[in-house]
C-alpha cells in the first residue's frame, strides 16, 4: 500500500488504555507494544492509562479521553474475547456515535491467517465520538502488533494513499 512520501506526515496524538482485571502497569506489555509502535511511527502519547474490566470504569474513562482535546486516538487493548468480565466492546458501543464496521471485520480477517478460527472469539471493534477515534483490540501483544501493523500504522498515516483517517479527523 502506497505512502505518498512527497506529502507532510502529521503526528496523531494518541490514548493507550489498557482493560485488565490482572495487569499493573508495570506487567502491561501489550500496552507497551502499542506505546513502542506508534512513537516509532512518529506519533505522540497523550495519555496512557489501565482500567478494570468493568463497563462503567471503561466508559468513564473513554468519555474523559474524549473530552480531552489533546487525544485524538485512543487505543485499547484488553478486555474483547467472550467471556463475562469481557465488556469492552459494550463500553465502547455507549460511547459511539459511528461505528467503523470494517475494523473489526479486517481484523478478524488478517488473524485468520494467523491464529485460524479462534479469531471469531475476538470481538475487536472501533468508532467515532465527538472528534476522537477509538480502536479496541485484544490484549495479547501479538494482537496489538497485528492491529498497529497491518491497519493503524497506515491508517494513522497522512500520508498513507488512497485514503486515511487522518485526512477525514477535521470532518468529525
Amino acid at each position: 500500500m502506497p505512502v505518498d512520501e512527497s506529502r507532510v506526515f502529521r503526528p496523531v496524538r494518541i490514548a493507550v488504555l489498557t482493560v485488565s482485571d490482572t495487569r499493573t502497569p508495570a506487567e502491561d506489555r501489550s500496552g507497551d507494544t502499542l506505546v513502542e509502535r506508534l512513537t516509532t511511527a512518529g506519533h505522540i502519547l497523550a495519555a496512557r492509562d489501565l482500567v478494570t474490566d468493568d463497563a462503567p470504569a471503561i466508559e468513564a474513562r473513554l468519555r474523559a479521553l474524549i473530552a480531552d482535546p489533546l487525544v485524538e486516538v485512543v487505543i485499547s487493548t484488553g478486555g474483547t474475547g467472550i467471556t463475562r468480565r469481557d465488556v469492552t466492546p459494550e463500553a465502547f458501543r455507549a460511547v459511539f456515535e459511528k461505528e467503523i464496521e470494517g475494523f473489526g471485520e479486517l481484523f478478524r480477517w488478517l488473524s485468520y491467517a494467523k491464529i485460524g478460527t479462534s479469531t471469531i472469539q475476538s470481538r475487536a471493534v472501533a468508532g467515532i465520538a465527538g472528534r476522537t477515534l477509538l480502536f479496541a483490540v485484544p490484549g495479547s501483544p501479538s494482537a496489538c502488533r497485528d492491529a498497529w501493523d497491518d491497519i493503524l500504522k497506515t491508517q494513522l498515516d497522512s500520508r498513507f494513499r488512497p485514503c486515511n483517517f487522518v485526512e477525514l479527523m477535521d470532518r468529525f
